[in-house]
C-alpha cells in the first residue's frame, strides 16, 4: 500500500511539476532529430563546463570553497552526535515519508524524472522544458559521477557499521565504506534544486525544497550517512547545477527569461551558528 501511494505521489508531483512549464505556442518546424543532437551537445558542454570550472576559479571561488571545508570540519567534529539523534528520532517518524524519502532517492525514479519531462519538452517542442531536461541530465550525470569516485576514493565507513567515523579505507568495494559524500542525498538535492529554479513562486520553491529534503533525512534517519555526507552532496549539487545553469545562460544556447533570477547560495558561519543560507 505505501509504494503505490509513493507512485500516485511521485506521479502527481511530476505532473504538477510540467504544468509548470506552460509556454506560448510558437510553431517550431525543427525537426525533432535536429532538437536532440543540438540538446545533446548542449549537455556535452555542459558537463565539460563543470569539470574544467576549477581552473577558472577566482578569489571568491576558493574563498567559498574553503568556506565549505571549514563549514564541513566544524559538522565532522559533531557526526556521532548528530547520527545518534537523527537514529533515536527513525521511530517517531510515519512510515510513509521514510519510505517516499527512500523511494524519491532510488536512481531509477529520479532519473525518470529527467527523461519524462525532457521527453515531454522534446515532443511538444517546448524549450523551457527541453533546457530544463538537459539542466537535469547533464548535472545529475555531472554529480552521479563526482560522487561515486569520491567516495569509492575516501572510503568512509558508514554509521550503520561498527566502525566510527574517523575509520577510512579507500578505494575499498565493500558497500560500507563508500558514505562520503552521499549519492542519494547528491541526486535528489540536484533535481529539487533544478526544478524549483524554473518557478517563480516562493511557496512551490519552498514545497519543492521542501519534498527533496526528505531523502536527505531519511538516509540519517536509516544509518546510512554521517551528517557531512550529506551536506557535502548537497552542497556538491547546488554547485554543479548553477555552474551549468549559468554556462547555459552565457552561451545563450536557450531562451532564459530577461533578468534571469538566481538563488544565492551563502555559508554561515559564526558564534553558535553554521548553516547554507538561500536568498531567493
Amino acid at each position: 500500500m505505501i509504494n503505490y501511494l509513493n507512485r500516485i505521489l511521485f506521479t502527481t508531483l511530476f505532473l504538477i511539476t510540467c504544468s509548470g512549464f506552460a509556454q506560448k505556442k510558437v510553431k517550431d518546424t525543427t525537426k525533432t532529430w535536429d532538437l536532440v543532437k543540438y540538446d545533446f551537445n548542449a549537455s556535452l558542454r555542459g558537463v565539460g563546463n563543470a569539470f574544467t570550472q576549477p581552473l577558472r576559479w577566482k578569489k571568491k571561488d576558493a574563498l567559498t570553497f574553503a568556506g565549505i571545508a571549514a563549514g564541513s570540519a566544524i559538522l565532522y567534529s559533531f557526526d556521532e552526535q548528530s547520527a545518534d539523534f537523527f537514529t533515536q528520532q527513525a521511530e517517531d517518524v510515519p512510515i510513509g515519508i521514510r519510505e517516499f524519502g527512500r523511494y524519491l532517492g532510488n536512481p531509477q525514479n529520479n532519473y525518470a524524472i529527467s527523461a519524462g519531462i525532457y521527453g515531454i519538452g522534446l515532443l511538444t517542442k517546448n524549450e523551457k522544458m527541453r533546457k530544463t531536461g538537459v539542466l537535469l541530465v547533464a548535472s545529475g550525470f555531472t554529480v552521479g559521477l563526482i560522487s561515486s569516485m569520491a567516495k569509492t576514493a575516501i572510503g568512509r565507513a558508514r554509521p550503520g557499521t561498527e566502525f566510527g567515523k574517523d575509520v577510512f579505507k579507500p578505494f575499498s568495494k565493500e558497500g560500507a565504506f563508500h558514505s562520503m559524500p552521499s549519492g542519494h542525498a547528491a541526486l535528489v538535492v540536484t533535481t529539487a534544486h533544478v526544478i524549483a529554479k524554473q518557478f517563480e513562486s516562493l511557496g512551490i520553491k519552498i514545497l519543492i525544497y521542501s519534498l527533496g529534503a526528505i531523502t536527505p533525512i531519511s538516509r540519517l534517519w536509516s544509518a546510512d550517512h554521517w551528517l557531512t555526507d550529506i551536506v557535502l552532496g548537497s552542497v556538491l549539487s547546488i554547485v554543479v547545477v548553477d555552474g551549468i545553469d549559468n554556462f547555459l545562460f552565457k552561451e545563450k544556447l536557450y531562451d532564459y527569461p530577461e533578468g534571469k533570477k538566481k538563488i544565492s547560495w551563502n555559508l554561515k558561519l559564526g558564534a553558535g551558528q553554521l548553516g547554507v543560507v538561500g536568498t531567493f
